[in-house]
């Protein structure tokens, strides 16, 4: 099953939050964050396409403060995947929020074994989901990316171990995350790692996954 995404990641692109969107991004029939953004930006963006949104915390995500004065720390509207599996018209989404821990106060950060621990708790509903649908899930949404595909070596970038096990045991067709920031159109950021193309959406990538394997424009 495949539909029309659009991934947002880390940075508001401001063609999106224009009325320009509806040229743009007609077709989409979901819309991905990857974390890091203004929960104003992702409401904005849906109620102009008039399509769910799924998504995961970055590191940086905090609190809000509405016009009225009321705190919030979640997109309106919006269904957090972290920890789970849902589905939407039968394409399935798995997340697993936040960034490798690198200071000791830092939320929607974790350890390596953290993480682990984490996808560990994952692990039944994917494998409980392959059974019920016979197939893989269509996208496993990160906000950071895996270790040693498309991360830094710097203290704050480096991806997650348990990811490359996740994509070897349950063989997601998509991982999509954000978290590394892109500025040099040579870098790669579509990579495939066994049976799942690792997709890095900074600051946004549509993506067609009706199509014979994935098409990716922005």
């Amino acid at each position: 099953m495949g539909v029309k995404l659009l991934a947002l990641a880390d940075e508001v692109v401001e063609s999106l939050y224009s009325p320009l969107i509806l040229k743009r991004c007609a077709d989409v029939e979901l819309v991905l964050s990857c974390g890091d953004l203004p929960y104003y930006y992702l409401e904005y963006v849906v109620s102009m396409l008039n399509v769910p949104l799924f998504y995961v915390h970055g590191n940086h995500d905090t609190v809000e403060y509405t016009y009225t004065g009321a705190v919030r720390s979640e997109p309106g509207g919006g269904t957090n995947v972290h920890g789970r599996v849902v589905v939407y018209r039968g394409f399935a989404v798995a997340g697993l929020e936040g960034s490798i821990r690198y200071r000791p106060w830092g939320e929607y950060q974790y350890t390596d074994s953290e993480m682990w621990a984490n996808a560990l708790w994952l692990a039944p509903a994917l494998l409980r989901y392959r059974v019920v649908a016979g197939r893989p899930i269509d996208v496993l949404l990160t906000h950071a990316p895996p270790f040693m595909v498309h991360d830094g070596r710097d203290p704050s970038h480096v991806g997650f171990k348990a990811f490359l096990w996740l994509m070897r045991v349950f063989k997601p067709r998509l991982l999509v995350h954000g978290h590394r920031h892109v500025y040099n159109p040579f870098e790669v950021t579509v990579t495939q790692y066994e049976s799942t193309t690792v997709i890095n959406a900074y600051p946004y990538k549509l993506l067609d996954t009706n199509a014979e394997g994935v098409v990716i424009s922005c």
